[in-house]
């Protein structure tokens, strides 16, 4: 049974509530009792748009087919979720459903799509539709997107989780370049007399930008400050590659730069000029994980996963997950 119960509201009163149900449902591995008892529900964590601090906060779930979300309703309240606008800001987000937990990637549904996942959601739970009526806003509808990279098996030393991690962003670059040939076939269908304005930048676009963003980000400085140096003061000969490594992330840096500024001007780009600038970018960027594979694969193949006071500490190369 799926529970429109929302657990959400301006009122300080509903913290105390709700660290009360997420204590319940780490506790319980994902039952609680009492309003949501039998619901489908899950816990979410953002990250701050502002404060740049974790926040948990328990929410009804829905899934259509193979699709996972949830619905911002707030109570039918006038205003979004703060849940809501840190997702849009930090779009990689944290998911605990039952006993599982897993990093995602927070998706806002548009269009067509939103329209469907919504009409599913009221189906399955009435109350979504009398929180939509009692508000002019737009009830968000957000796909949480598995941020894991399939695999045969878990990873067990340092080079498989190196290998997951860069897999899970090539993935990512490949989601925004499929994303920007819609957003340009789109485009395309909507010229001619009489059509309405071409679209703007998709959130799915945007949001895959910022989350392969924000990850290779954070890859990159805990290599820095961590994986490089412990890997230096152990292996002498990987003095070179680990130098060309540190100013390659300076490249990197600079190319993540290029491809946010790059998608920020989409709506006035050209198709073809814009996916050539794209594709430049992403073999440069995948240029740097092949290197980084090869150079240091052999190594990390030696230290298991996790490492117990290894290269990295705990979470090795790149930390906790994509992130």
């Amino acid at each position: 049974m799926s529970s429109s119960v929302s657990t959400e509201s301006p009122d300080p009163a509903f913290a105390d509530f709700n660290q009360r149900v997420i204590e319940e449902f780490r506790a319980g591995g994902g039952k609680v009792g009492g309003p949501f008892e039998g619901g489908d529900l899950l816990l979410l964590t953002t990250v701050g748009a502002r404060s740049g601090t974790e926040h948990t906060v328990p929410l009804g779930y829905v899934r259509d087919g193979g699709v996972l979300f949830v619905i911002g309703s707030a109570g039918g309240a006038d205003r979004h979720p703060a849940w809501y606008h840190n997702l849009l800001a930090h779009p990689m987000v944290r998911v605990e459903l039952g006993t599982e937990e897993f990093e995602a990637v927070a998706v806002p549904a548009e269009g067509e799509q939103h329209a469907r996942l919504f009409a599913a959601a009221v189906r399955t739970a009435p109350g979504y539709g009398d929180y939509q009526r009692q508000t002019r806003r737009v009830l968000p509808v957000v796909m949480l997107q598995s941020a894991g990279v399939q695999a045969q098996a878990a990873a067990t030393n340092m080079a498989e989780k190196l290998v997951e991690i860069h897999g899970w962003l090539r993935a990512q670059l490949g989601h925004v370049r499929d994303e920007a040939t819609a957003h340009f076939a789109a485009r395309a269908a909507h010229r001619g007399k009489g059509a309405p304005p071409a679209p703007g930048l998709g959130l799915q676009l945007r949001q895959h930008c910022l989350a392969f963003c924000e990850s290779l980000e954070f890859h990159h400085t805990a290599e820095d400050a961590h994986v490089f140096p412990a890997l230096e003061a152990q292996y002498a000969h990987l003095a070179a590659p680990l130098a060309r490594l540190r100013e390659e992330h300076r490249t990197v840096a600079r190319i993540k730069a290029e491809l946010l500024a790059l998608l920020g001007g989409i709506a006035e780009s050209e198709a073809e000029p814009f996916l050539a600038d794209l594709d430049r970018m992403a073999r440069e960027l995948t240029a740097h994980l092949d290197y980084e594979e090869e150079s240091l694969i052999p190594v990390l193949a030696e230290i298991p996963f996790p490492p117990a006071g290894g290269p990295g500490g705990p979470g090795g190369p790149g930390g906790s997950g994509a992130r």
